[in-house]
């Protein structure tokens, strides 16, 4: 059985699942995956050093998270328009003369947001955080037909390099650039969080449950834990909502698509690694 290794940089990821989702992957297509978390402050490492460490030893690639997608980007080849536009990678394969970058946020989430609401267009979206995960969900959004996007970042400056960004990759979109997420958030259709509150480790929510009330939709990047605070407002207010959790199952899946050119069957992934989804 073939061996390749993989593994995951970033600062808060005991709790990950993409091990998980790529050994079973691997099985499932005759491969023996090994894949490790490297935490750049426990190797006592900066990000540059783990990234080199893990070229030199043989891996394939890497996945990228907070808060080095928009590091990375420097140290890559990025052939697609789009992701270079986003500025900002999850997704690394090694190989001469430089490693080539990916950012399957942002076609996992097209994939993601298909297959939970099939046709239906994501309407006017306001989306808090406009990082690293925040620039692949605009860009998504904007593939998908949004009909407006109303960005908020506790850093103002991000969110106006997004919509500039967003406005110049899809001129027609209506972008507009919030003062606080109530007021991006009033007569929304779709809530997004794509702030790190709410994952272990970083409490709160970056949405008050006043803005609940008229939506239809929500999505929490989040995925450790499921139930943020975040999504139990947006569940108990009667919105139709999506998890952090199919934003992590299907950029997985093109994740490992690109490690090693081989298609997943994404039914038999999930019956994989969710023992009661049969």
């Amino acid at each position: 059985m073939p061996a390749i290794r993989l593994g995951l940089i970033g600062d808060n990821i005991a709790e990950s699942k993409a091990a998980a989702l790529h050994r079973a992957a691997g099985r499932l297509c005759g491969l023996d995956v090994t894949y490790e978390h490297l935490v750049p402050r426990e190797l006592s490492l900066k990000f540059d050093a783990v990234f080199d460490r893990a070229r030199e030893q043989g891996f394939r690639g890497l996945n990228i998270t907070f808060p080095y997608k928009e590091k990375v980007v420097r140290r890559l080849r990025i052939e697609d328009a789009s992701v270079r536009m986003i500025a900002a990678c999850n997704t690394v394969l090694f190989g001469a003369p430089e490693p080539v970058g990916a950012n399957t946020d942002y076609t996992g989430f097209i994939a993601a947001f298909k297959n939970r609401y099939d046709a239906m267009a994501p309407g006017v979206v306001a989306m808090a955080g406009c990082g690293g995960v925040g620039k692949a969900i605009g860009f998504a959004l904007a593939r998908l037909g949004a009909g407006g996007l109303r960005l908020f970042d506790t850093d103002r400056e991000k969110a106006e390099k997004l919509a500039r960004a967003i406005a110049a990759e899809f001129p027609g979109t209506d972008i507009q650039v919030s003062a606080s997420i109530a007021q991006a958030g009033a007569g929304a259709d779709g809530l997004v969080n794509a702030t790190p509150l709410g994952m272990s480790g970083h409490g709160g929510s970056a949405v008050p449950e006043a803005l609940f009330d008229g939506p239809r939709w929500a999505f929490d990047a989040v995925y450790t834990p499921l139930d943020t605070p975040f999504m139990l407002g947006a569940r108990a207010a009667g919105l139709s909502v999506m998890s952090g959790y199919e934003l992590y199952f299907y950029q997985g899946i093109d994740a490992f698509a690109l490690f090693t050119g081989l298609q997943v069957d994404p039914i038999g992934l999930r019956k994989a690694i969710e023992p009661n989804s049969a």
